[in-house]
């Protein structure tokens, strides 16, 4: 009796005999979009319907007010300020960690973590500790006339310390999987060790600094346990946006308080598109 040749498979053939059955990939999305659908776009669409229950009148007054305009510009402020300082310290640190080795490099990367690992309102207490009248550094703030605790420069550094991991977490994976076959050609053609920072190293990175930004950015206009502890909670004066939508709900001013977090809700929409463009641009380079 001849023995019976065995048959291969093909790649294709074993995809297809281990492919799920339909009602398996149909009744699995069915519960991802069911679950995204509750959890994800029905608060934002209540929260549309609620800043517009009162009219399209009541909704603009709310967000024109004294008190909103103060908190967008404060919220503007400690973004326009943390997300700089951080890109340069993100960068700066990034480089370091995902190019040199090091003695006490792992102990660094760790570090990085901290903001992440630590609840906000614990950060924002370390900041009182550390600045407030009777903190560490309190009396000698005090005697300079400077203000730094229940005002914007406390806001300020709050949002830097929460928000500063994500650039360098972002570009540090990064150039650790670079290759160094670029900068070693600009360096032997003779370009100093800026110059090839500046036009080959950062140059690469641009979408994954770009992607850093994004986050960072998200991350400072929303933040609200690090600001709420050193802010005070002073009317026209340090109230951000998030803090801003507390009190109107406090307040059981809730259409205003809905309008207001409206405008939260647009910037993160902002946030995935830019971030979804991000993406698709550095898959297709």
């Amino acid at each position: 009796m001849s023995k019976q040749p065995k048959v291969r498979k093909t790649p294709a053939a074993i995809g297809v005999a281990a492919r799920d059955p339909a009602w398996v990939r149909y009744s699995l999305i069915a519960i991802a979009l069911t679950f995204l659908g509750f959890v994800l776009v029905m608060p934002v669409l209540l929260v549309i319907v609620e800043a517009f229950r009162d009219g399209a009148g009541a909704f603009f007054t709310a967000i024109s007010s004294d008190d909103t305009l103060s908190a967008i510009s404060l919220t503007a402020l400690a973004v326009g300020i943390a997300v700089p300082v951080n890109v340069v310290i993100g960068i700066a640190t990034a480089w370091a960690v995902g190019r040199f080795r090091f003695p006490g490099r792992s102990l660094l990367i760790t570090l990085f973590d901290v903001p992440l690992a630590v609840s906000p309102v614990i950060a924002g207490m370390t900041f009182i500790l550390l600045f407030g009248s009777q903190g560490l550094f309190g009396p000698e703030l005090t005697e300079l006339g400077l203000e730094i605790v229940f005002s914007p420069p406390g806001i300020v550094l709050a949002t830097i310390f929460v928000t500063f991991p994500f650039v360098a977490r972002e570009l540090i994976p990064f150039w650790e999987s670079q290759g160094r076959e670029e900068e070693e050609a600009a360096l032997v053609l003779g370009a100093s060790a800026w110059t090839m920072f500046r036009r080959v190293s950062l140059p690469n990175a641009r979408w994954a600094l770009l992607y850093g930004v994004v986050l960072t950015s998200a991350r400072a206009m929303g933040e609200f346990g690090a600001v709420s502890v050193v802010s005070g909670h002073i009317r026209g004066k340090t109230n951000t946006l998030p803090l801003h939508v507390e009190v109107l709900y406090g307040d059981y001013r809730f259409s205003a308080a809905f309008a207001v977090a409206s405008l939260l809700v647009l910037s993160g929409v902002v946030t995935l598109v830019l971030r979804k463009l991000i993406e698709s641009r550095a898959h297709s380079d």
